[in-house]
């Protein structure tokens, strides 16, 4: 809706002069800045050039974002892939198929994690654990024996590579086994916003603008749990969050009861 994206030329100072100008010239006054870290720091940089006040709300699907438990759009997206992983499991199921799944996660694994035991997935392979696939095609033979449905969810990023490359992989280690693999692609990225989703960006925008209004500037707005919360743009830049790998635990406890 915004038609925002990645801008080289904002990287450079004509390009964020341009920006400042545009702003002093529809009486902008303070801003909210929607995205990941890499808007938050071009947002730090107009605040300091222009001293404005910024307010950063946290909005990839990704989930990476450090001083949030959400962001805008994760739920969204791991519907999506949730409703995907749903639909091939019918098909693995009655051809007695192994599927491989990417799904979005180039530098964290949040998506892939919450989706594999969402979606009652046999393994999960993300960036923050380093993957041994002589291990994954011996416990997909074991797990064969007792399910027909089995389905593998691959971040992006797995030290691995993507499912065409674990495919490749697995193919000379499980001889007699039909493996197939898709990749959902930016279908993760679009569509309608779940529920959660709409209401955590309605409370976020929200609060943002009461923020500015109170003259709080630099910060970024984080939800601890139910709650919402601020934490200084430059802490959110400067840390990563990563995902619960005691999650793992989940997954490894289904494929003993599955």
């Amino acid at each position: 809706m915004l038609g925002t994206a990645r801008s080289e030329k904002f990287k450079t100072k004509e390009g964020r002069t341009e920006a400042i100008t545009n702003l002093e010239l529809n009486n902008i006054e303070g801003f909210i800045c929607i995205g990941g870290d890499g808007s938050f720091k071009g947002a730090q940089l107009l605040a300091e050039e222009m001293n404005i006040p910024v307010i950063g709300i946290p909005g990839t699907i990704d989930n990476d974002m450090y001083g949030t438990d959400h962001t805008i759009g994760f739920d969204t997206a791991l519907n999506t892939v949730v409703d995907a992983v749903d639909k091939i499991k019918d098909t693995a199921g009655s051809h007695n198929r192994i599927f491989l799944i990417e799904v979005m996660g180039r530098d964290a694994g949040f998506i892939a994690l919450d989706g594999a035991i969402s979606s009652g997935a046999a393994s999960v392979l993300i960036p923050e654990e380093r993957s041994n696939i002589q291990l994954l095609a011996e416990e997909l033979k074991l797990q064969s024996m007792r399910r027909s449905n089995l389905i593998v969810v691959v971040a992006e990023g797995d030290d691995a590579g993507g499912a065409k490359d674990i495919y490749d992989k697995l193919i000379p280690l499980m001889e007699g086994y039909e493996l197939r693999y898709t990749i959902l692609g930016h279908v993760q990225r679009g569509g309608k916003p779940s529920a959660y989703d709409r209401l955590l960006a309605t409370r976020m925008g929200t609060y943002a603008v009461e923020l500015l209004q109170a003259g709080v500037t630099d910060v970024m707005i984080g939800a601890d749990g139910d709650r919402l919360t601020t934490v200084s743009l430059q802490e959110a830049v400067n840390n990563k969050a990563e995902p619960d790998l005691s999650k793992l635990n989940v997954i490894k406890l289904l494929k003993t009861v599955s």
